[in-house]
């Protein structure tokens, strides 16, 4: 039990260690300071805006940043589509793979380009080589590119300046960030035994008889996989993701997945600080989320730790819950793995969340019904900034003082956007779309079981494509027949394609509506004028405030969705203390 609560103690500590110096490198990279990477990137980069047409100093409004968005997004996602749908006769397909269904791949176009990866397929007998690395490797970088691009551009708004140019902060996103720090996490996860190779599976003879052969997926695994957590994308090479031993071979590859998970999240708020010249401030509210995710990670730990007390009675002992979990990883550090995952909405698993006890599908549900615990790619910062906008707002009305933030007033306009993006947009996209395939449980639904967690596994996909996170509780009807079942005349599911379907909608209405609300809040913020700080101003750089600050944050994000939480994972975690589960 120590060693495991040791190992979380310590990639925590990295974690925290890593946020100053990453956060000030970012603060640099948008602020276009000097950079080591400055003589071999400056060029390049120079290259590229000439041949897209863009100034580096052209400024965009929040509606043209907006738009830049969703226009680039259209473009890259027909790219998407194009190359799985015709993956049959494009090269890098050493088994020959088919096309999907239609809609598993316009799932798959509209999960990936909105940096959710949820995934309706098993990528070994899905996917070829060049869908994976051209259609869906290439998006992990600009989806997650795009996310970092929205954060900074929040992040000028809030302080004044003006919001950017998108394609600029597109390109610097990738460059500066995701390509170097992956050329060299791809080149460490080749070193750690993750394979990358084009050649097609390896064939071998089994050992119970040398006249029956197997066939062992294998590809070019170790760029896709340092890119998948550090852009929180999380859509695996391989079905199981991150469980696999090709993903994720041993405990040095887990340690570099979970530090990569947090590590851009986390120190965009320390960049927040520094673009904001109040560090105190920054490392007040990167408080928030962490406290938040120590519990989180505590609550899921001591639970798989204690186990299934239905097992251990029936084993006369206490074991930990190993259901669904790699034994090299254990219960320790996969509890740590599902917290992070969804605390990023990542989505990435190197365990199955569907066998976590109850107390791991609250916390997992809850991670992504708050999307602040750090949150998305980019959005998850300023979706925390948000907040602190309606606690600025709330706690000046509760003290008759100027609700101000950063020197700017907070007005109708403000709290109107805010309060939509952070109470209205992520209930829409969940709940309306699970009522109605709750509605039609045979018909519809697919669900593997009844009851709570049948009801909790329905919200858990819906959540998770309205976070943009992509992980699954798994056991329900939603993956078509691949093309290899095809072939051989498999029928496709009408299970699987509502759930293609309705999670579109999820996946678009939580990636772009928030973007869109974001950029609108920040342009209006940065054009604001500036005011005085006086006696009567209400200092948001406090102990005192950023404790207000979680309350509005725990009470809105709670309270809006713990119905939810009441039928699904507390209602199990009684069924079982029952001894009914």
């Amino acid at each position: 039990m120590l060693e495991g609560w040791i190992q979380i103690a310590l990639t925590l500590l990295i974690v925290v260690a890593i946020t100053p110096f990453f956060g000030r490198y970012m603060a640099r990279v948008f602020q276009e300071q000097r950079t080591f990477l400055d003589p071999i990137l400056n060029p390049v980069e120079r290259v590229l805006y000439s041949a897209i047409g863009v100034s580096a100093r052209e400024d965009m409004t929040g509606w043209q940043y907006a738009r830049a968005i969703l226009y680039s997004n259209v473009v890259m996602g027909l790219l998407i589509f194009f190359i799985i749908m015709n993956q049959g006769w494009l090269p890098l397909n050493p088994t020959k793979i088919g096309a999907p269904t239609w809609d598993t791949v316009l799932h798959t176009t509209i999960s990936f380009i909105t940096n959710t990866n949820q995934q309706h397929y098993s990528g070994e007998t899905y996917l070829s080589y060049a869908s994976q690395m051209w259609g869906l490797g290439y998006h992990m970088f600009t989806s997650a590119a795009t996310g970092i691009a929205v954060a900074i551009a929040f992040i000028r708004g809030l302080t004044g300046r003006p919001l950017g140019n998108f394609y600029v902060d597109l390109i610097r996103s990738i460059t500066r960030i995701l390509l170097p720090i992956s050329i060299v996490g791809g080149i460490i996860m080749m070193a750690a035994g993750v394979p990358e190779t084009l050649a097609g599976p390896a064939v071998f003879s089994t050992l119970e008889d040398p006249n029956i052969s197997q066939a062992i997926a294998r590809g070019p695994v170790a760029h896709f996989e340092i890119i998948k957590e550090l852009g929180e994308n999380g859509g695996g090479f391989f079905a199981i993701n991150s469980a696999h031993p090709f993903e994720n071979p041993n405990g040095l590859t887990n340690l570099i997945q979970l530090v990569a998970l947090l590590s851009i999240p986390t120190s965009l708020i320390y960049t927040y600080g520094i673009i904001a010249n109040n560090v105190k401030q920054a490392w007040l509210v990167y408080s928030i989320p962490f406290a938040i995710l120590v519990v989180f990670v505590i609550i899921t730990a001591i639970g798989e730790y204690n186990g299934n007390p239905a097992v251990n009675a029936l084993l006369g002992s206490q074991q930990p819950n190993l259901e669904g979990k790699e034994v090299r990883f254990g219960w320790a550090q996969s509890a740590l793995y599902a917290v992070f995952t969804t605390a990023t909405m990542c989505g990435a698993v190197n365990s199955l969340h569907d066998s976590f006890m109850p107390s791991g599908g609250f916390v997992t549900l809850s991670n992504m019904f708050f999307q602040i615990v750090f949150g998305g790619q980019g959005t998850g910062t300023a979706y925390l900034f948000a907040y602190l906008i309606l606690a600025v707002f709330v706690t000046g009305l509760m003290v008759g003082r100027t609700p101000e933030f950063l020197g700017r007033k907070i007005e109708k306009r403000e709290v109107v956007l805010a309060s939509f993006l952070l109470l209205m947009v992520h209930p829409i996209a969940i709940l309306i779309p699970a009522a109605i395939t709750l509605a039609f449980p045979d018909q519809l639904a697919g669900i593997s079981n009844p009851g709570f967690h049948g009801f909790a596994q329905v919200i858990y996909e819906y959540a998770s494509a309205a976070a943009n996170n992509g992980s699954g509780f798994e056991g329900l009807g939603d993956s078509q027949p691949s093309p290899i079942a095809i072939a051989t005349g498999a029928k496709t599911t009408a299970t699987a394609l509502w759930w293609n379907l309705s999670t579109c909608f999820s996946l678009l209405a939580g990636r772009y509506v928030p973007i869109i609300g974001l950029l609108l809040l920040a342009d209006s913020m940065s054009r604001k004028q500036s005011v005085p700080f006086t006696t009567g101003t209400l200092r948001t750089d406090t102990g005192l405030f950023t404790g207000v600050t979680a309350g509005v944050i725990l009470i809105l994000g709670a309270l809006t969705f713990f119905p939810v939480l009441a039928f699904g994972p507390i209602g199990e975690a009684f069924q079982i203390a029952k001894g009914i589960g």
